[in-house]
């Protein structure tokens, strides 16, 4: 791979995605930008470009942490530094693996020599080597979300604080923060994208010409990097000099109180939470119009920094795509495009205004309820002045005509209102990545024992360690008050925490689940499954049967967005295939454990319970569920069975698994409480897969 980057200039298209790094460039106060988009989509090309096109940084000789001979940061763990000639580099590019740890990011402590030599052993981590640079997390939605968290933290507050076992290490970290995601893999947290400055989404062009033109261009550097990066070389010198320019101009442009209002009546007319979208947006602004060469914020700043800083804050729930409605942006701006009249006391206040014919105020209608007329709203506005969708009539409940589908098609229920459902958790303690489901040792979490290092020591268990020592030191001639320690003696801490689970849903499609409309109901409790998956960090799966067969209608994927959207979409009719879709779950489970061991899966079987295709139908399901059984797999059965008589179908396969069975009354959290001992012991007395 050669190591000329690819220009930033020669990029075709994405027009949104260079505006959004080069803003960061100007002004990394504004605080990163997210790039979400598809594959393939050059994202982590642009990101790399970029860093080519930042000015070089003056730092001091020898110092780790990257200090401005300038302004050098009195905290520094290699400081105090002394006056020498300043050392001028290139700005860091500082890519993060997706499997990076905690103490590869902040920075590790010689816990071993810090105790056994009383010396503070620091090695720095990525966000010292990234100070004053650029940060550059690709794929930042499979993180983990605590490792999110601190990153984002540290590039809110340009610092980043080391405190392990009573010391204390802390560094300057102001970096350019960018994040790229492929939300066909999961969302980030609501409150994790809000830690983002700008967001942009990106998909590649269908211009035939466009693609043509990446394509040729990219065959072109493959071919002959430097020769194809010589061809741009005065474009990249050209825009390295006006992001130059624009950070020299930035202290000077002026936020006016009108363009400063126009930000606060956006961000509390799309009632973003908090406060840090207005102050994104301000910076978003300032840094446009020092971009543009200006010293003043124009409206059309405005409007361009609430495209970018608005839209992945406008998630009400977590099936909710990011967006904007811009009918919405342009009426708010013009409803606060003059300047704010300062209000007249009744001492102060001139002659009463003149009316206009109708006999409202000037500039208003006849009730004077705004400039365009009328006290009340106009057909297709909402109160609050957003757009407002026409009055649909109540919907059936049930499912919908067939037709709707086209001739043939099978129908499809809508999903009944999401509510929090009872926990459910794998048994035993697992070692899989760090959710909010069942037990397992993690990074985070409270210290439960602790153990003789397995690997490098990170987190020491202090009295454990003094306890194994103690018994030797006079054989070892301890003659001072200092302790002796030999490395046998180290003990580190084992934490127990919380883990994320597969949960994979076995849905119940066929006629029989249709019956009395209670599809509706059913779809709804696994919407709200799927909520309760997405609030645990969990991967979901969902394995369909209907007809004559099992059908895998959604690969185990962190993206519960896509498993909500296939729900939504999912037919029902016909035979049911109990036993097909039993044992298509106990082959995806066993491609999936070895795929990743470590996370242990939850089946949930949706289903009332029924078996057709012939006279040992019930049979060959109870055969498939004693397979399940025989591993040790955790189960929950769904049971959807309703109406005055009931054949307890869905119990009797509970018993099979070895599960409890839970009705879609008893899946709410406000039901009875007689169920709470049944799903802490999901799979009582039996192993973890």
């Amino acid at each position: 791979m050669s190591d000329v980057r690819y220009p930033f200039t020669a990029i075709v298209g994405m027009a949104d995605l260079r505006l959004g790094l080069l803003l960061n460039a100007v002004s990394p106060a504004v605080g990163g930008v997210l790039v979400r988009g598809e594959k393939g989509t050059a994202k982590s090309t642009m990101v790399r470009a970029l860093a080519g096109l930042l000015p070089a940084i003056a730092t001091v000789p020898g110092c780790r942490f990257a200090c401005d001979p300038a302004a050098a940061d009195p905290q520094c763990p290699d400081g105090p530094h002394s006056p020498e000639p300043a050392e001028r580099r290139p700005a860091h590019l500082v890519e993060l693996p997706v499997g990076v740890s905690e103490d590869r990011i902040v920075g590790s402590l010689d816990l071993e020599r810090a105790l056994a030599e009383g010396v503070k052993a620091y090695e720095p981590g990525l966000l010292a080597k990234a100070h004053r640079g650029v940060l550059y997390i690709d794929e930042v939605n499979l993180l983990q979300d605590h490792v999110v968290d601190l990153l984002l933290d540290a590039a809110a507050m340009g610092r980043s604080y080391v405190e392990r076992e009573g010391v204390s290490v802390r560094h300057a970290a102001r970096f350019l923060l960018v994040g790229t995601m492929n939300p066909e893999e999961g969302e980030l947290r609501p409150q994790l994208l809000d830690r983002f400055g700008l967001t942009v989404e990106i998909a590649a062009t269908r211009d035939p010409a466009e693609r043509a033109d990446v394509v040729r261009r990219r065959l072109a550097y493959d071919a002959d990097p430097a020769g194809f990066a010589a061809r741009y070389a005065a474009d990249e010198r050209a825009l390295a000099e006006r992001i130059t320019a624009a950070r020299e101009l930035l202290p000077e442009v002026e936020l006016t109180d009108l363009a400063l209002r126009q930000i606060t009546a956006v961000c509390a007319a799309f009632e973003v939470d908090g406060l840090r979208a207005d102050i994104v947006m301000a910076r978003t602004a300032v840094a446009l119009a020092a971009w543009d060469g200006r010293t003043e914020v124009l409206e059309e700043d405005v409007r361009k920094a609430a495209q970018l800083a608005l839209p992945h804050r406008r998630r009400r729930n977590p099936f909710d795509a990011p967006g904007l409605d811009e009918e919405q942006l342009d009426r708010t701006l013009a409803e606060h495009s003059q300047p704010e009249e300062p209000a007249e006391s009744e001492e102060t206040a001139g002659p009463e205004e003149p009316t206009d014919p109708e006999g409202g105020p000037e500039g208003d209608g006849p009730d004077g309820g705004g400039p365009d007329g009328g006290g009340a709203p106009a057909p297709g506005d909402a109160p609050d002045g957003s757009a407002a969708s026409e009055p649909e009539p109540p919907a059936e409940a049930g499912i919908p005509p067939q037709g709707t589908g086209g001739a043939g098609k099978a129908p499809v229920a809508s999903a009944g209102d999401p509510y929090r459902t009872r926990l459910f958790k794998v048994p035993g303690t697992g070692k899989g990545a760090q959710g909010r489901r069942s037990p397992a040792e993690t990074d985070g979490g409270h210290t439960v024992r602790a153990r003789r290092p397995q690997g490098t020591l990170s987190r020491l268990h202090l009295s454990a360690t003094l306890r194994a020592a103690a018994p030797h030191q006079v054989a070892r001639g301890r003659d001072s008050r200092a302790l002796v320690l030999r490395r046998d003696d180290f003990r580190e801490q084992v934490r127990q925490g919380r883990e994320s689970n597969l949960v994979l849903f076995v849905v119940d499609a066929s006629g029989s689940m249709a019956a009395r409309q209670r599809m509706t109901a059913v779809k709804g409790a696994v919407m709200s499954l799927l909520m309760d998956a997405y609030q645990r960090r969990d991967k979901i799966g969902m394995i369909t049967f209907r007809g004559s067969s099992a059908e895998l209608a959604l690969p185990p994927t962190s993206s519960v967005e896509v498993g909500a959207a296939r729900l939504e979409q999912l037919p029902t009719g016909g035979r049911t295939p109990l036993a097909a879709g039993l044992l298509r779950a106990h082959e995806v489970l066993r491609v999936e454990r070895m795929r990743d061991p470590h996370r242990r899966p939850l089946l949930m079987v949706v289903t009332d319970g029924r078996a057709t295709g012939g006279r040992d139908a019930l049979a060959q399901a109870g055969r498939a569920a004693g397979l399940l059984a025989g591993q040790g797999l955790a189960s929950v059965v769904l049971d959807c069975e309703s109406g005055p008589v009931r054949l307890g179908l869905a119990r009797t396969l509970a018993g099979q698994l070895n599960a409890p069975a839970v009705t879609l009354d008893e899946l709410r959290a406000e039901g009875v409480t007689a169920l709470v001992h049944a799903h802490r012991t999901v799979g009582h007395d039996r192993k973890a897969a």
